[in-house]
């Protein structure tokens, strides 16, 4: 199912070995210091305004993106009617030249005419285009035909290079967590004082048991998963030992989770998995078409926070906020990565559970 440009999607989310990327200390451990919260979390605040300028415009609005030198959130517009609105809510106002129904008409061009593996496109409200991207594995020839889609839509789309290729960051080898194979763990949550984490849906799809150590004890059963078009995965837990609603920072403390929301371009975003530990960035793109050579999934968020093979199901989250479920990215080159994830709010809506 292709989403729109306007797809938001609704509500709030982490687990136990350290080493795979838990979010509690492992069994029998001392709790670990937690990291403060500032308070207010600006983080927070920002998604509630979005939130609130999201209700209050909908269609009106062609995205919204945090100012890189004041860090206000800006909403884009094209009258000056939704202008007044957005200043009225507490945001800044730009005009700009196409309306979110333009914009969803070139997605809609780029999935019927240039749906080639190795590509990815989101919106960029900070240009007022989609931005696309191709790996290194797609050929001169779909590059020309993918260049030729872009040109035809009246300066709408940009398409650039990537190195690397577009991959779910799976691990195989010596570090088996469910089915031979790697991945991270996002955020503990909850359902009816039932305790569960959320991971991505192709590590899901791997096996229906999870254990916190390379072939060791189980400590949760599969309870559903959906990739490809989602990428996300609930795991309930089989043991209730230190199933605390935090993610692992690696340092010997914790960041606590107390809510959940769709990111914004250009906010700053960290992101925690079993490889490359935390690592961060900013936000380029949302509601983001992946075309991986498995299967293409939608909706998903563009950053540019490094990750690496294992990392997939990772946590992404700016403060106590929960972002995101790691999916994959082109690589990483230095310290300018592009980390995928897949919102939490859409698995958090799919499967009736909060974070904690």
């Amino acid at each position: 199912m292709r989403r729109t440009t306007r797809a938001r999607t609704g509500l709030s989310a982490l687990l136990v070995a350290a080493s795979l990327g838990f979010a509690a200390t492992p069994a029998g451990a001392a709790d670990a210091p937690l990291t403060p919260t500032p308070a207010p979390d600006a983080a927070a605040a920002l998604h509630a305004l979005d939130a609130t300028v999201e209700r209050t415009l909908g269609d009106e609005s062609a995205g919204t993106y945090v100012d890189a030198a004041t860090g206000e959130l800006v909403v884009t517009v094209t009258t000056e009617a939704a202008a007044a609105k957005a200043r009225a809510a507490g945001a800044k106002a730009e005009l700009v030249q196409r309306s979110a129904a333009q914009l969803d008409a070139a997605m809609a061009e780029l999935e019927a005419r240039a749906k080639i593996p190795g590509t990815s496109w989101g919106l960029d409200p900070r240009t007022n285009q989609i931005a696309v991207e191709a790996d290194s594995s797609v050929s001169a020839r779909d590059l020309a035909r993918l260049r030729q889609v872009a040109a035809s839509l009246d300066g709408a789309v940009r398409v650039s290079r990537v190195p690397g290729v577009f991959t779910r960051e799976v691990a195989g080898g010596d570090a088996i967590y469910g089915g031979g194979s790697r991945c991270s763990a996002a955020f503990n949550v909850t359902k009816n004082n039932v305790r569960y984490f959320l991971t991505a849906g192709h590590c899901t799809n791997i096996s229906s048991t999870w254990s916190d150590t390379s072939g060791g004890t189980s400590i949760g059963v599969r309870e559903g998963t959906s990739f490809p078009t989602n990428d996300y995965g609930i795991v309930r837990y089989t043991t209730t030992t230190n199933l605390g609603g935090r993610v692992n920072l690696y340092n010997g403390s914790y960041q606590d989770i107390a809510s959940a929301a769709d990111a914004v371009v250009g906010q700053a975003i960290r992101k925690s998995g079993s490889t490359t530990k935390v690592t961060s960035g900013s936000v380029t793109a949302v509601n983001v078409t992946v075309n991986y050579s498995d299967g293409p999934v939608y909706g998903m968020v563009r950053t540019t926070a490094c990750s690496a093979g294992g990392d997939s199901g990772g946590a992404h989250f700016a403060g106590s906020v929960a972002l995101g479920i790691h999916s994959g990215s082109s690589g990483c080159t230095g310290t300018s990565g592009s980390a995928i994830h897949q919102p939490v709010r859409e698995a958090l809506a799919a499967y009736g559970v909060n974070v904690y």
